[in-house]
């Protein structure tokens, strides 16, 4: 597995640049990072080092998820895979397939705000950003479906 998660900016770089609240947010990560890195998966006959996002931390932790090179199938799960803006738009051919999962905006609401209070936001706090960010962004994600190679629907 090879997320993208683990390619959000650190937080002193949000907060410098007032993203902090939208974290999550493409404009969050680094773009051009996990397109470079995803080059050399494909193109590399050595391990690659990949990046992971602890939750509980709330950063991401350089080099932690090792990809050998007899690798056959790495799977990248994010949710700007097929998104058609500058350095986004460089993802999807790296990739042999892109499946969607297609969830209800209120399901996938309800579990947003939970893993958010899991995770040690307040009920209010992790409203306030499912509403103000997570589900904004999934509109925007939503619209990139159309692009998949498959959808899955769940919910």
């Amino acid at each position: 597995m090879a997320p993208l998660d683990g390619f959000h900016l650190p937080n002193t770089t949000l907060d410098t640049r007032g993203l902090r609240a939208v974290k999550g947010a493409p404009e969050t990560f680094d773009c051009e990072g996990f397109v470079r890195l995803l080059a050399r998966v494909r193109a590399v006959d050595q391990p690659i080092l990949w990046p992971a996002f602890h939750r509980e931390l709330d950063e991401p932790t350089p080099d932690e998820i090792a990809i050998p090179p007899e690798t056959k199938l790495v799977v990248v799960e994010g949710n700007y895979l097929l998104l058609q803006r500058p350095c986004w738009r460089d993802v999807r051919p790296l990739l042999d397939d892109v499946w969607y999962v297609d969830a209800p905006p209120e399901l996938l609401r309800r579990r947003l705000i939970e893993r958010a209070v899991a995770f040690g936001r307040t009920e209010e706090e992790a409203t306030r950003h499912v509403d103000d960010s997570d589900m904004p962004n999934g509109r925007l994600v939503a619209a990139t479906k159309d692009q998949a190679s498959r959808r899955i629907q769940t919910g």
